[in-house]
């Protein structure tokens, strides 16, 4: 297994023998009316603070029309990106948003919904650089812009051993840099970079046809919680083939996802 992939499930904060503390079945929650679903609190466009204090984005509309389809109130909880898999094993929340990537180390610890949507691992670079594939952009005397912490950074270091990195701390700042040419592509889950390419209209972006890889992220729900699945499925299908989610997601995000999930009434 490689090494960075292990440093993020390390990041889980739990371990495969750990106890887990018995959820919150699909009867209590809506007795108690309310469901705690936990965002990530420095994450937008998928959950953010407006001015006014208020959560919106991507998570919060979602969630939203989950709990009115239970007819229950929604506790938002912030939750931490090494976080998301030891509240639910916790039972500090009922399910976990925030861009859950399905993975089968999780699937150890938590269970998973369908998709809710994917992350495109992809090139985001502008006309003036060449090429068509993700290799044609590991040659030396190429910098990819990247922020500080993320998983991507081990990866790239390990299969793009050419290429220089310049290091910020936030997505905008990312896409600065190469949009005032400090860098030259961006390589990441490009679909939560869109949005952020619209504070540079004149620059010519694209996004490279071939994509490293797909990844599909859930709604994430302690293990046994059978019933509370079943049900969250059924209203993410309502929600996908209604055209819903891309919606939302496209208004948040200024843009369509790369890579769509498909509604599929089997699962």
């Amino acid at each position: 297994m490689k090494d960075w992939f292990i440093a993020g499930v390390a990041a889980l904060g739990v371990t495969l023998t750990g106890a887990a503390t018995e959820a919150k079945p699909l009867d209590e929650i809506l007795t108690d009316g309310v469901i705690r679903i936990g965002i990530n609190p420095n994450f937008p466009n998928m959950s953010t603070r407006n001015d006014a204090g208020e959560w919106e984005g991507f998570d919060i509309e979602i969630g939203t029309m989950i709990a009115e389809q239970l007819g229950v109130d929604v506790e938002w909880v912030p939750t931490e990106t090494a976080q998301r898999v030891p509240f639910l094993v916790s039972d500090r929340i009922d399910v976990s948003m925030g861009a859950l990537t399905r993975n089968s180390e999780r699937a150890k610890l938590i269970d998973y919904t369908v998709p809710l949507h994917t992350e495109v691992l992809a090139v985001l670079a502008t006309d003036e650089i060449e090429g068509e594939s993700w290799e044609d952009f590991n040659v030396e005397g190429v910098t990819l812009a990247n922020m500080r912490g993320n998983w991507t950074v081990g990866w790239i270091e390990e299969n793009m051993p050419n290429v220089e990195l310049e290091l910020v701390d936030s997505i905008a700042d990312t896409v600065r840099l190469v949009a005032q040419d400090r860098a030259d592509a961006i390589v990441e889950n490009i679909d939560f970079f869109m949005g952020f390419t619209e504070n540079h209209p004149d620059v010519n972006w694209r996004v490279v046809s071939e994509p490293i890889f797909v990844a599909y992220c859930a709604l994430g729900v302690a293990q046994g919680n059978d019933n509370l699945v079943e049900v969250l499925n059924i209203i993410l299908y309502d929600l996908h083939n209604s055209g819903t989610v891309s919606s939302v997601w496209e208004e948040n995000y200024g843009a369509p996802m790369l890579r769509e999930v498909t509604a599929s009434p089997w699962f």
